[in-house]
């Protein structure tokens, strides 16, 4: 079956890897801010972020970008006058939908930010505020810089400013955590002005502080109750659970970018670490080069690496670094990395799951370029086991389903 790119979305991811202080249960690509930093660092970051959009243009095959989502570190450190230049510079690479929505995370932070009127100014019309917890304890656990009443006022500040959808990052499952002290962060985000609320359960990764100092958390039966009563409350206060994590409320609809990835969207990513995935399709002609960076300093480098032109799905990510990610004179390095066809089935399944309507049986086919024959006897098992719906048109995982997704997944590896 061949991939039909121009019906795929597709979006961009811009990283940016600067926070003010490293949290201990962090295992994301961000560096705490140098004390001794020169406004010229967001400068060359720009220009390298710019440099690496360029690079990608070909890679949109005739698209629009249909959403963007500034991640990080903690992205509102970067001056709002380099976001001006930033999406000055995105425009002249690439097409915006006139819908588009561009997400930037930020943190309660006052000192962190400009004004949230000028985020709406420069584009930027969704933020998402990464709180995790209203209880000082919590925080000061969490490693965080900010206090209960910075949140608030952070999340009525966005209201006010004309941000129609504000969400807001919740963990549970947080250090000696009750189900009371779960509860009131829900409530305290909903009465704040929270229209969408992404709630997760801390989970301890490697390479962070929490794993070689861990914390004591809830045990199984105390995290149990309070997922199961803050699923209740998240309902009564109006919001709908359309990913395993995501809730977004009666005046707020799923986040666009977010929901591209899980229904297996293309987007492209710029920025220091930054991953990103792109279907390639012989039909629309194009030759995609993958360039050779030089380095500044170093002997000339910048002879073509290889060239993708095969139809297919490839993944590629950026060099992780920061100062190395800004040295690149021709463009950031790049590593590519082609899908498997024995792959495809495992990827698409661990993002489209996620989602509680599931995807259409069309959509795995469009995305993957596989048959759904492929696939039909192990969907059948899974029916009959209880785990996905008995649809001929969808894959759409039962409630039982949702809480053993990785059973589920586990017959498509």
């Amino acid at each position: 079956m061949d991939l039909q790119v121009t019906q795929i979305p597709l979006a961009l991811y811009i990283h940016i890897p600067w926070c003010v202080k490293k949290c201990p249960y962090c295992d994301f690509n961000s560096h705490e801010l140098p004390i001794d930093h020169q406004l010229s660092m967001y400068d060359d970051y720009v220009d390298a972020l710019l440099t690496d959009a360029r690079t990608q243009m070909m890679l949109t095959q005739g698209r629009q970008i249909s959403s963007i989502f500034i991640g990080g570190g903690t992205p509102s450190l970067l001056p709002i006058d380099q976001y001006q230049r930033l999406f000055d510079g995105l425009r002249d690479c690439f097409e915006f939908m006139p819908d588009i929505e561009i997400t930037m995370e930020a943190n309660p932070g006052t000192l962190e930010h400009a004004p949230f009127a000028e985020y709406l100014k420069v584009g930027i019309n969704r933020l998402s505020i990464g709180v995790q917890s209203f209880a000082d304890d919590k925080l000061q656990a969490l490693g965080r810089i900010h206090d209960p009443v910075q949140a608030i006022s952070a999340i009525k500040a966005a209201r006010a400013a004309g941000f129609n959808r504000v969400n807001v990052d919740l963990m549970h499952g947080l250090p000696q955590q009750t189900l009371t002290e779960a509860l009131y962060d829900i409530q305290t985000a909903h009465n704040a002005g929270a229209t969408h609320i992404s709630w997760y359960q801390l989970t301890i990764e490697p390479n962070t502080v929490f794993y070689r100092n861990q914390p004591i958390l809830p045990d199984e039966d105390n995290l149990a109750d309070i997922e199961q009563a803050g699923q209740t409350l998240l309902e009564q206060l109006g919001y709908h659970n359309y990913e395993v994590s995501a809730w977004a409320g009666a005046s707020d609809s799923p986040c666009r970018h977010n929901v591209n990835y899980w229904q297996f969207g293309d987007y492209l990513a710029i920025g220091a670490g930054a991953h990103g995935k792109v279907t390639i399709s012989k039909k629309q002609g194009h030759k995609i080069d993958v360039i050779e960076p030089k380095i500044s300093g170093l002997a000339d480098a910048s002879s073509h690496n290889e060239q993708v032109t095969k139809t297919g799905i490839y993944r590629f990510s950026k060099t992780r670094a920061p100062k190395d990610y800004t040295r690149y004179q021709v463009a950031p390095k790049t590593i590519w990395q082609a899908i498997d066809q024995d792959e495809l089935v495992s990827e698409f399944m661990l993002n489209a799951l996620r989602l509680h309507s599931g995807v259409s049986t069309y959509l795995f086919e469009a995305r993957t370029g596989l048959s759904i024959d492929a696939i039909a006897g192990e969907i059948k098992g899974l029916v009959s086991s209880g785990l996905l719906e008995d649809t001929d048109d969808k894959i759409q995982p039962t409630p039982l389903g949702q809480r053993y997704l990785n059973q589920i997944l586990r017959a498509f590896l």
